[in-house]
């Protein structure tokens, strides 16, 4: 016997004798020796059932390690400082304290004050299956997660027991490290107490909005009453503040009131399905409207607007999160200038609250918005939200709901430019071109429901220029110069100057002219700014930094953008000094520097506009109607002892003093601009070719043109073309902005909503349209 076979193992020769290694030469051969092959090959794709096992069990083994070592190092904390939330700071630029918006308003209560339907309400809403389920719901947890990285939205997928370990024992951060010890303790929690006794913790740490933490504060803000009190319909609206206590405030954010009716009924119908309300009683009930809001006395003055409106923005910009917010201890810079609110208050009370009899009915329901922003910057400078927050609590500076009027029309006019337009007969846009300004003539070239609007006090002024129409603000024109223009180009327009996408009546239609569009004072700052800073649209910010503890929160800096070029914004800028120098906003020439603006009323003269800028501060004012007891919109007729405000009167006041004063100690600064070819001509070059007859303008609108609005807003816009070969043309060597192209995919739909305008007088202006243009003599507005 061989060495190797008395060592117990073969030689790996297998073509030694007598072992069986060898095959026969041949066929047979071959395919066993593939078959082997083709076995070692699975074997090493498939691993053997012992590794897969062996696998399971060291990861299993893993996590109940990782559980159970999670589970006994961490322990339940005493309550965090945020418990009991400290205030927030709020300075104005210069660090001087504007406000300290005051102590928690917190009360609590024991779970058997809170009535029964009132805590299946919170169920409802929040979380159904407390009950039953466990501390934490894993599931849920990985399905919410799921969720939000699929895009479906934002969920916790937490447990109310997850939710009360957050409030009380850790913080608002969205951080693993509090995840996994917020479930950690949820689990030792829901061993340690009770249902009963986390519910009650629950509800008395919870931020409902309105500075209430806990349900018994938050009863006592929405209606006025104890929890003991609370119906289920009240029960039902304070359990859906949980999910977005501001946002779902109708009194101090009535345009979300869908929003909070769909939550309210989401809640009912919960406690129907869960058999916790009858479907009777159900159909029975009605919205509860909350109370108004009772501020506290800190918060008088403008002081509560400015609280409101920086906290908007630092939520709306998820700068922080609204319950993180509210925990306080945040110190937030705005970039509000104590001289220049100073100023503001002053004009507003010299020209209208000092002139306002309490007799007079149509006194009460007159309000003011104001705003002005920094057009180098987007900063605003200064707001005035109202009289006193504490007797009226709605930010006049921010409300979108009242229309824009007039002060539509320069955008309306920009757009021209920006996309080279031409009139129906072919004729370029400029501040000469020559229109009809005929009282009611019908929009031609439109083929929705026939369009004529009126001019205000039903004046006819025959063939005008745009910057004469511009002057008294000619309905007539400047409805065919939308659709000339192509209303879905205005309305991109707008948006691109600053106006938000989603203002409710910005249509695609002609009507957009005359300015139905409910934009905020605020909002058409923004956009004025633009025109101000020569195209170039930085979206506006009120807060300079934010710091807790020490530590700086991020604050992002967005950079200035090319809206539209420096030609339509400067030509723009060119007819509206004309409008100071001679039109209906010669008031405005109060602020003893060039300025340029317009002014405008809402329909019904329900708001009277003035919006204006000087090169370095542009600055928006309103005066608006409403019944301080209902709330609904009024005219402003008969206010002030007038028979009506127009923008050109008070409004107009009001920018010129507040604007002379907020500069005052600045040298007075002439605009450097760079206007369209031919635009500063003082007389128009041709005439328009054709003149409607009065049988012509009543005519169907489809026999008006042959092209379709559809066809003409599908034309290119100027700003399709190469961008650097448009930047080239229209802008100065020291600019280095990009424009963005904009798609034509917007369909044109029709609208017959006119409103009211304010800009042309019977006993000042002949239907002829003389005047001259550098009048100073004042009219009525």
């Amino acid at each position: 016997m061989s060495e190797e076979q008395r060592q117990g193992w073969a030689p790996k020769d297998g073509t030694v004798v007598g072992l069986g290694l060898a095959s026969a030469p041949g066929k047979k051969g071959r395919k066993a020796g593939r078959a082997r092959t083709a076995r070692a090959g699975l074997r090493r794709v498939i691993p053997a059932w012992r590794s897969v096992l062996g696998t399971f069990l060291i990861v299993t083994l893993l996590l109940v390690g990782g559980f159970l070592a999670g589970y006994m190092l961490v322990e339940i904390p005493p309550a965090n400082a945020a418990a009991t939330a400290q205030s927030n700071v709020y300075l104005y630029k210069d660090g001087t304290q504007i406000v300290r918006d005051g102590e928690v308003n917190r009360e609590k209560v024991k779970l058997a004050q809170v009535p029964l339907t009132v805590q299946h309400a919170v169920l409802a809403a929040e979380d159904r299956e407390f009950y039953a389920e466990r501390a934490v719901d894993p599931q849920a947890m990985v399905r919410a997660g799921w969720n939000t990285l699929t895009g479906k939205g934002k969920q916790s997928g937490s447990t109310i027991t997850q939710q009360y370990v957050k409030n009380y024992y850790l913080g608002q951060e969205q951080t693993v490290s509090r995840k996994a010890k917020e479930f950690f303790i949820a689990i030792k929690l829901g061993r340690e107490q009770s249902k009963r006794d986390i519910l009650e913790g629950y509800l008395n740490t919870s931020y409902f909005g309105r500075n209430a933490y806990g349900i018994q504060a938050a009863a006592q803000a929405y209606y006025g009453k104890g929890i003991e009190d609370i119906d289920t319909a009240k029960g039902a609206y304070l359990a859906s503040l949980l999910n977005a206590p501001s946002a779902y405030d109708v009194a101090t954010h009535p345009e979300n009131t869908a929003d909070a009716l769909g939550r309210w009924n989401y809640v009912l119908d919960g406690m129907v399905k869960e058999k916790w309300l009858s479907p009777a009683n159900r159909a029975a009930m009605k919205f509860p409207v909350p109370q108004k809001v009772k501020p506290p006395t800190g918060l008088s003055g403008q002081r509560g607007y400015i609280v409101q409106a920086v906290e908007d923005y630092l939520t709306n910009n998820k700068i922080i999160d609204e319950n993180t917010l509210a925990t306080g201890g945040y110190r937030i810079t705005t970039t509000l200038e104590p001289e220049k609110q100073r100023a503001f208050a002053d004009a507003i009370d010299d020209q209208v609250m000092s002139k306002l009899d309490r007799r007079r009915e149509a006194d009460r329901n007159v309000r003011v918005g104001g705003a002005s922003i920094d057009p180098a910057t987007g900063k605003v400078v200064a707001m005035y939200g109202g009289v006193d927050y504490t007797k009226q609590y709605v930010n006049n500076a921010t409300r979108r709901d009242y229309q824009v009027g007039s002060t539509f029309k320069p955008f309306v006019f920009t757009a021209a430019v920006q996309h080279e337009a031409t009139t129906q007969d072919d004729r370029t846009i400029t501040p000469n071109t020559v229109y009809s300004g005929t009282n009611r003539r019908l929009v031609r070239g439109w083929n929705g429901k026939p369009y004529s609007p009126g001019n205000e006090d039903e004046i006819s002024y025959g063939p005008i220029t745009v910057r004469t129409a511009t002057d008294k603000s000619v309905n007539a024109v400047y409805a065919q110069m939308a659709m000339d223009v192509g209303p879905a180009r205005v309305r991109r327009t707008a948006v691109r100057l600053g106006i938000p996408e989603n203002t409710p009546d910005l249509t695609d239609s002609p009507s957009i002219a005359l300015g139905p569009a409910t934009a905020s004072v605020l909002d058409m700052t923004e956009a004025y700014a633009t025109l101000a800073n020569h195209g170039k649209h930085g979206t506006y910010t009120l807060v300079e930094k934010v710091s807790k503890d020490g530590g700086k929160v991020a604050v992002p800096k967005a950079a200035a953008k090319r809206a539209v070029s420096r030609e339509a914004a400067d030509t723009t800028t060119l007819i509206l000094q004309s409008v100071v120098e001679g039109g209906t906003g010669i008031f405005a020439q109060s602020a003893d520097r060039p300025a340029a603006g317009k002014s405008g009323t809402a329909e019904d003269d329900q708001a009277a506009w003035f919006a204006g800028y000087t090169p370095n501060l542009a600055t928006v004012v309103a005066v608006m109607g409403q019944d301080p007891v209902t709330g609904a919109h009024k005219p402003l007729y008969g206010a002030m002892g007038l028979p009506r405000i127009n923008g050109g009167d008070a409004p107009a006041k009001i920018w010129g003093q507040f604007t002379r004063e907020a500069l005052q100690g600045t040298e007075a600064e002439e605009f450097d601009l760079e206007v369209q070819e031919g635009a500063e001509e003082e007389e128009p070059s041709e005439e328009p070719s054709e003149e409607p007859s009065e049988t012509e303008e009543t005519a169907d609108s489809s026999e008006e043109s042959s092209e379709t609005p559809e066809e003409r807003d599908r034309q290119e816009p100027a700003e399709d073309r190469d961008e650097s070969e448009d930047e080239d043309r229209t802008k100065s060597p020291s600019d280095d902005d990009t424009d963005t192209g904009e798609t034509d995919d917007d369909t044109e739909t029709a609208t017959t909503r006119r409103t009211s305008d304010d800009d042309t007088d019977s006993d000042r202006w002949a239907e002829d349209g003389s005047r001259s243009r550098f009048s100073r003599t004042p009219r009525r507005q």
